[in-house]
């Protein structure tokens, strides 16, 4: 058997930022009493490489949210909300009613430090110092007309500057598409309530990428950008201090992903290909599952119907034959052989200064 590392995670909702991180199973005392100000604990291993994230979560609907909103803020698709709750995708959500839905997900790429940007997933995740915190994101919008093609590039990057309260230097394709539709036409537009990048903006070295705030919050979890990666406040706001300058990162564009577990069992996480870069998505899919060496311990009705749906959450697809012995049947990590403890939070420890730096000419929003 090859070595199976065994690390503790917790995960934590702290205003759906999702926050992992390693936890030494000592220190018992601390961690019994810290456990009582968890909000959301739930936990996820790191076994072969393969990670899962996320469980049950329950949303009290605040004041004004809508379920674009509430998608945006876990990183869950808005109509999976909606059928999971049996509600009418039009009808408005009424302050105070509970919603229950899944933020279940695998992590595409694992790395020590640095930032993986998945398209497919719209989360940006983000490692250092044996912490995760999986952020959703809005990227590029899959169309593309005569003078641009709005969609996120993939390609590994580095992070060249931040800055908060950055000017934006407006691209000419913009420019070029708001003449098109009547649109004021700026060069420049200094901080302030009407910058699209917003309050932060961090600068990679892919031609015209930015990670940045955006004004306009219904757009994040959404395929609405001109190629940035736009991000609720509440979330860069956790992100902006721990990012340095030449950090590294990618972004990758995996629709389909496939985790194994300790105790045999196949979880498998299916999106929508927004960007149309398979000619089968059931063929793409069959593929993956076979190089795992899966092909015969899997589901194949609940592969079926997870293409159908494409709600981007991680169910668990295993045959029961092919399960140990007294593993549940339920899509829940925590019953798949996921150690079950507490374990204490501890606060972000990184409060290192902002470094501030010019986001440079020509990005796009």
């Amino acid at each position: 058997m090859g070595c199976r590392l065994h690390f503790l995670f917790f995960y934590v909702v702290n205003r759906c930022g999702c926050i992992i991180e390693f936890a030494p199973v000592i220190r018992m005392k601390s961690l019994i009493k810290t456990a009582l100000f968890l909000v959301c604990i739930l936990f996820a291993q790191y076994v072969s490489a393969d990670m899962i994230i996320g469980g049950d979560v329950t949303h009290t609907v605040g004041k004004g949210e809508n379920l674009y909103r509430v998608g945006a803020k876990y990183g869950v698709y808005w109509k999976t909300i909606a059928r999971i709750n049996g509600l009418n995708e039009k009808d408005p959500l009424v302050e105070g009613a509970i919603l229950k839905f899944n933020t279940r997900k695998i992590v595409p790429r694992v790395v020590d430090t640095g930032i993986i940007v998945n398209i497919p997933d719209r989360t940006l995740y983000f490692f250092r110092d044996k912490q995760l915190m999986a952020l959703p994101v809005g990227l590029g919008a899959s169309y593309k007309n005569e003078y641009s093609d709005w969609k996120t590039p993939e390609g590994k990057f580095r992070i060249v500057s931040k800055r908060k309260d950055p000017t934006w230097y407006v691209p000419e394709s913009i420019q070029i598409e708001y003449a098109l539709k009547g649109k004021n036409v700026e060069e420049t537009v200094p901080p302030g309530p009407k910058n699209p990048l917003g309050k932060y903006a961090i600068k990679t070295s892919l031609p015209a990428v930015l990670i940045h705030e955006t004004i306009w919050p219904g757009s994040v979890y959404r395929y609405m950008s001109h190629g940035c990666i736009r991000m609720l406040r509440e979330h860069i706001e956790q992100l902006f201090p721990l990012v340095e300058v030449n950090m590294q990162g990618e972004i990758i564009y995996e629709p389909v992903k496939i985790a194994r577990t300790d105790d045999g069992r196949t979880f498998v996480e299916i999106r929508t290909d927004i960007y149309r870069k398979h000619k089968s998505m059931k063929n793409y899919t069959a593929k993956l599952i076979d190089a795992r060496g899966v092909s015969d311990k899997v589901d194949w009705q609940k592969i079926d119907r997870l293409l159908k749906e494409e709600s981007g959450v991680a169910e668990d697809v295993s045959l029961e034959k092919h399960a140990k012995p007294g593993a549940s049947s339920e899509s829940d990590p925590s019953k798949a052989g996921f150690t079950s403890q507490v374990v204490d939070y501890f606060k972000s420890k990184f409060n290192k200064s902002d470094q501030a730096a010019s986001t440079g000419n020509n990005n796009k929003q």
